[in-house]
């Protein structure tokens, strides 16, 4: 899957219009758009707004087809990547500048994979105004330095971001962008950029072409009395529904969106995906054998957490397949689900430039009582860390009909999300895989080792003789041998298990696809830490 926020370079390259073909272009569009050079502002006297208005609005197009308007013609339409590349917002042109003002509004420049013009607005005082930009704000850079006009208003523009103090006083630091389809990231103090939310997921990986929502429109609205939080409003536009969003940000050590998303349905929809989040994961101890690099670890997330509505919590770790894997975890109204990044030292990862000891982890807080339905993880195979091969999202258990109007509140927490240590589950430190059989001899065809240390929790104390026992279960195939002990000097415990496929038992032919495995500790009438699940995708 590509992450729309996340550009990738191709291949495919063409050369840029001329000079002339530039100016000319730039010209007719100029005079039958009415529009004029300026500095930056807002436009018009404005109108009203408010979250329950654009609610009724895009309910009412809800009921009409879709009609994406065609992206207008500009030198925008011919910028490739390296073109893209070359073009820098300028920071002195910042919407809501000064070194006391909380947020600072910076935009992305369209063209090369965003082509459609997403609009902006203010919201102050329930009226909105357009923030209009022009070709001022922005820095072009080598050969489009003289090839792009001074001046010339944009229709729109690609998306924007938010700056603010995150990590220190006197500096705004970048916090969080809107850019490409519905997609958006933020940080938490400090972070580096990994994964990333949409707002909608529709049809992913269920074998048709899966359909990206984008957001058109945003309504911006600073907080009256100046403090350090900003309401974010987006019209989401798609063949099969409409949408109004809301996003209340709130920036800090973890930063918390609040978010409100109202669906109007204009087709029946296989499947939605709510909360949706998008990840990467290339290796790390559980396929590090399939890379040749000096890197220990290359992921920006690490692990599926489920926290379930009745306190057991779900620690799936994340895999890079051989083919396409898709799990589905059933819940009904779940605690919490999110992608983590739980492995924070550098020695794990030793990449200086990248950071990914530094990639947020990102928590979805479902708002109210979501129902009976399941988290779904897709594992998409790939051997480029530039691609964004996770996905996983929320998956209501009643289907999407042409119609349905539907509404879900819940909180998005970005940051290194640790374990709590005042936790009395124990929580998983480290997983990883390998050849399976006895060490130094030859290794056994179709077996594998799953190694699983646990940390934290009532058991971290405990002495190694203390009475606690590995329970694994196991699907698709057998385990030959089961081991735990405690890791001295670490207060870790280790579970060493050795699995072996089998042949079916339905009647198929050959080996099974997958064999699943679940584990967890248990001692003195209670369960002791969390459920480790893992799916071993058979090669």
């Amino acid at each position: 899957m590509q992450d729309q926020g996340r550009p990738q370079r191709t291949d495919t390259r063409r050369a840029g219009p001329t000079r002339r073909e530039l100016a000319t272009s730039l010209a007719v569009f100029a005079l039958a758009a009415g529009l004029r050079p300026g500095a930056p502002r807002a436009e018009g006297e404005g109108t009203s707004f408010s979250f329950d208005g654009l609610t009724d609005e895009m309910r009412a197009r809800a009921a009409t087809p879709d009609s994406p308007a065609e992206a207008p013609e500009g030198f925008w339409s011919e910028l490739d990547y390296d073109a893209y590349r070359l073009i820098r917002f300028r920071t002195e042109r910042a919407r809501w500048q000064g070194p006391d003002a909380p947020f600072h509004l910076h935009a992305f420049h369209m063209g090369w994979l965003f082509p459609e013009p997403v609009q902006l607005h203010e919201v102050r005082d329930g009226i909105a105004r357009k923030i209009v930009f022009t070709a001022e704000d922005f820095e072009y850079l080598g050969a489009l330095a003289e090839k792009v006009p001074g001046g010339i208003e944009l229709p729109g523009v690609a998306g924007f971001r938010l700056n603010h103090p995150l990590n220190r006083p006197d500096r705004h630091d970048e916090l969080v962008a809107f850019l490409g389809a519905s997609y958006f990231r933020a940080l938490g103090r400090g972070s580096a950029y990994g994964i990333s939310a949409r707002g909608l997921a529709v049809n992913t990986a269920r074998g048709l072409a899966e359909e990206f929502p984008r957001f058109s429109r945003f309504w911006i609205e600073r907080d009256p009395g100046g403090g350090p939080v900003v309401t974010v409003h987006a019209a989401m536009e798609s063949a099969s529904l409409t949408g109004a969003f809301r996003l209340v940000i709130r920036p800090g050590t973890d930063t918390v969106m609040d978010v409100t998303a109202r669906l109007f349905f204009r087709q029946d929809v296989e499947e939605i995906g709510v909360a949706p989040l998008t990840s990467m994961f290339l290796f790390s101890d559980v396929n590090r054998g399939d890379f040749d690099d000096y890197r220990p670890q290359v992921h920006d997330s690490d692990g599926l957490m489920i926290e379930r509505a009745n306190g057991d919590v779900i620690w799936r770790p994340l895999n890079n397949p051989a083919r396409l894997a898709t799990s589905y975890f059933a819940e009904d109204s779940p605690r919490a689900f999110g992608l983590f990044q739980r492995d924070r030292l550098f020695a794990n990862h030793q990449d200086p430039g990248a950071r990914y000891d530094r990639r947020p982890s990102l928590k979805v807080e479902p708002a109210g009582d979501w129902g009976p339905g399941a988290v779904r993880l897709v594992e998409i195979p790939t051997a480029l860390e530039v691609t964004d091969n996770i996905v996983a999202f929320w998956v209501p258990q009643e289907p999407v009909r042409a119609g349905a109007a539907l509404q879900f509140g819940y909180r998005l927490v970005w940051g290194d999300l640790p374990p709590d240590p005042a936790a009395a589950l124990a929580h998983v430190v480290r997983s990883a895989a390998g050849a399976g059989g006895v060490s130094g001899v030859e290794p056994v065809p179709g077996t594998r080792k799953f190694v699983v240390d646990f940390a934290g929790g009532i058991i971290a104390d405990l002495p190694g003789d203390a009475g606690i026992t590995p329970v694994v279960g196991v699907s698709g195939g057998d385990v030959t041998g089961v081991t735990l002990e405690r890791i001295e000097g670490q207060a870790i415990w280790r579970v060493v298990i050795d699995a072996a496929v089998t042949e079916r038992s339905d009647g198929g032919d050959g080996l099974p696809d997958v064999v699943e495995l679940s584990l967890h500790l248990a001692g003195y009438g209670r369960k002791l830490s969390e459920d480790w699940l893992f799916q071993w995708v058979v090669s």
